[in-house]
């Protein structure tokens, strides 16, 4: 069976309370042989690792959700640093900047990420973007802290302008695709990914959210991921088996501490 990773989904959300256990072996069956579970609230980190260490598919990422921002205590440096030191913690994040539901909290939320920024440079894992109506700040950002040293980034769920997707590219930097990308409306997003470099793509469910066809609508999961990638092999005129090997390409370079890590025997 062809292989791909959903590179981003919440496992710990209460969505998958219920049966956690049987959406894991789903995506296993769907060819979904890796999934890298993101904690957006760093008191909830325990739970996240707890789902991780019990599942050998699954890794996982923590960091402050920018529309949390206000409501959590701000991420530190070191803390995050600790946090990295479990073999399955792979990505700093989803940290990021979100103008559409929380511009108030904006100067909160652009301290938040130039703080997971510096982790990222420190721990050498890659940063986890969401960036929702705050392209002009947020290339910005990416650019003047890349400037002040390098760090590797997914611009995650990616569905701003073309003008963010381009900066993020020259950062040297990989956009990810989500259900989204394969909604019927989402040509013009589908157009800004075909011109993106193959090497620079990852596939993700942002799972419990955002299902793609015939899913639409339903709670996400990561077995649904082969549905995106499906879509994305059609946008850059791929085969399935040739896109799902070049996005595991993609995703071991970038997640090179998941792609290393073995279960214990």
């Amino acid at each position: 069976m062809t292989r791909i990773t959903d590179s981003h989904c919440h496992l710990d959300f209460p969505d998958f309370d219920e049966e956690r256990g049987a959406v894991i072996a789903r995506a296993a069956e769907a060819g979904v042989a890796r999934m890298v579970t993101i904690c957006t609230r760093l008191r909830n980190e325990p739970s996240v690792r707890a789902i991780a260490e019990a599942h050998d598919p699954v890794f996982y990422a923590a960091g402050t959700h920018p529309m949390s921002a206000a409501e959590e205590p701000l991420a530190e440096v070191e803390e995050l640093v600790r946090m990295s030191r479990h073999p399955k913690f792979v990505g700093i994040g989803e940290t990021g900047l979100d103008y559409h539901y929380t511009a108030e909290s904006a100067d909160i939320q652009r301290e938040s990420l130039r703080i997971h920024i510096e982790a990222a440079r420190r721990t050498g894992l890659p940063l986890i973007i969401h960036a929702r109506a705050a392209d002009e700040d947020m290339a910005r950002i990416l650019g003047e802290e890349h400037a002040a040293g390098a760090y590797d980034c997914v611009m995650h769920c990616f569905s701003s302008g073309a003008e963010l997707a381009q900066a993020a590219l020259e950062l040297g930097f990989y956009l990810s695709m989500s259900g989204i990308t394969a909604f019927p409306r989402s040509a013009a997003l589908r157009e800004i990914f075909a011109a993106a470099p193959i090497e620079r793509i990852l596939v993700e469910t942002d799972s419990p959210y955002l299902a793609p066809p015939p899913h639409r609508g339903k709670r996400n999961e990561p077995a649904y991921a082969a549905h995106t990638a499906a879509r994305g092999a059609e946008t850059f005129g791929l085969d399935f088996e040739s896109f799902a090997a070049r996005t595991e390409e993609n995703f071991e370079r970038l997640f090179a501490k998941a792609a290393a890590w073995t279960a214990p025997r």
